[in-house]
């Protein structure tokens, strides 16, 4: 059996983190194996491009990125390598993470980048999950009851908001 491919998740910033925790809780939910490390654009960029070059032969199968401000890791980190990279802009103090979500969005032709909403680990983690279980029946599966029980979640909502409706009508 073919080993599982890991998601690399990159932080710009060891503040990141907080934000970050949550693809990494999501991950380990879906029982994908992970790494995280911390690599700057600008700070770092031989290691991040150095990091990015190696990920395929080191058994990654999608990079996150997370960085805010000016936002290029994740540019970076794609620009390196023929991986799918996730950017996560991250909420600053200076705009509200609108300069993030600029800069991880606005990419030249052929370096895509996928990116989530400002501060949008989660979805992130779950959008790499997504990508494996292309190639990963287990985690398709995983996925599929995910769905399932949001739906019944929302039909469960959509009862007892009916029930209150009756009550609060005298019905």
């Amino acid at each position: 059996m073919a080993e599982k491919k890991k998601v690399a998740i990159i932080m710009g910033s060891d503040s990141d983190f907080p934000t970050v925790s949550g693809a990494i809780k999501t991950l380990a939910a879906y029982g994908v194996p992970f790494e995280v490390h911390i690599m700057s654009a600008h700070r770092t960029p031989e290691k991040a491009a150095e990091f990015a070059a190696n990920a395929k032969k080191n058994g990654f199968g999608v990079i996150i990125a997370a960085a805010g401000k000016a936002a290029h890791l994740a540019g970076v980190l794609a620009g390196h390598s023929t991986l799918p990279v996730i950017g996560i802009p991250i909420k600053s103090s200076t705009l509200d993470g609108l300069d993030a979500l600029l800069a991880t969005v606005q990419m030249p032709k052929g370096i895509p980048v996928a990116t989530v909403a400002i501060d949008g680990a989660d979805n992130a983690a779950i959008l790499a999950v997504q990508m494996l279980a292309l190639s990963d029946e287990e985690l398709a599966e995983k996925l599929e009851n995910e769905k399932l029980a949001m739906k019944q979640g929302v039909e469960k909502k959509d009862e007892a908001i009916q029930q209150k409706v009756s009550e609060l009508i005298g019905g």
